[in-house]
């Protein structure tokens, strides 16, 4: 009798890759993300283009080269001869999140190209991290005197007045005259996690402006395996079954929700919500 395997699904492959923070393979589970999209994606395949692109990059340098030299020969290949950028024409397109995409047409978001970049950059030996920067993720090369922030969507190193301009729009009032915002706190290193969480809620805000129920749920079920004790993310993910017309379920995840979470503004708006669910059950 032939021997038969059965391939795990494309949850069920994200939910193997996010069980360890100590053994969390950032690329492959980023590339994962374009499963739903892409049923037939071969993330392994996706793994070798990045490898191959390593080995042209190794090439050019010596690895035991000064990281100045190792992180200019990096940024050359990846945003001059490679001409990665960002999408300017359609940045909220759904393509600039998924791996394939990006790598086909060298064009992302920040963090989509961020996350490349941050493989290529690691394959030199360079001691790179995301940044979860607001409103923008950057990354960061910490070099011996010192580190340097780089811009992914357009390759620019950013001083620090201009990380601080950035930075003032998101900043609330209050500060006294002359005073700067503590800049070394929005610096700090984005985890994998935290960057691949980014990653989901940036495709999460594109399904809701755009309706794509489906979509916005296969997006909340990805993000309640990898954060499952943000409650707000089981609550999104009710009311995306509820779109869907998943009675059943959407009443198990906002009764999930409405038991932990205590106090919120939306509570009595959730309650309501619910009833109305459990009566179309009914």
């Amino acid at each position: 009798m032939p021997l038969s395997l059965e391939l795990p699904t494309p949850l069920e492959y994200f939910a193997s890759l996010v069980q360890s923070d100590a053994q969390f393979p950032l690329l492959e589970t980023a590339a994962s993300l374009a499963m739903d999209a892409y049923p037939g994606l071969d993330v392994q395949a996706l793994l070798d283009e990045v490898d191959q692109l390593a080995a042209r990059l190794a090439r050019t340098v010596a690895r035991d080269a000064p990281a100045l030299e190792r992180l200019r020969a990096l940024n050359q290949l990846f945003f001059v001869d490679l001409r990665f950028a960002g999408n300017v024409n359609d940045y909220y397109d759904a393509e600039n999140s998924y791996l394939n995409s990006v790598l086909r047409t060298r064009r992302g978001i920040p963090i989509s190209l961020a996350v490349l970049w941050l493989e290529l950059a690691q394959s030199l030996g360079l001691h790179v991290r995301g940044v979860a920067f607001p409103g923008h993720f950057m990354v960061k090369a910490l070099l011996p005197r010192g580190q340097v922030l780089i811009d992914p969507f357009t390759g620019e190193s950013l001083s620090r007045e201009e990380l601080l301009e950035r930075l003032a729009p998101f900043q609330p009032g209050g500060l006294p005259d002359g005073a700067e915002p503590p800049l070394g706190l929005y610096l700090q290193a984005a985890q994998p996690r935290e960057i691949i969480a980014r990653m989901l809620r940036n495709l999460k805000e594109v399904h809701r402006a755009g309706s794509d129920w489906q979509r916005l749920l296969a997006v909340q079920e990805r993000l309640v395996l990898l954060l499952p004790a943000a409650w707000d993310e089981v609550r999104d993910r009710g009311l995306a079954h509820a779109e869907c017309g998943h009675a059943a379920l959407a009443v198990a995840d906002l009764e999930t929700y409405l038991h932990h979470v205590r106090g919120d503004d939306n509570t009595e708006i959730l309650a309501d919500r619910l009833q109305t669910l459990r009566r179309a059950i009914r």
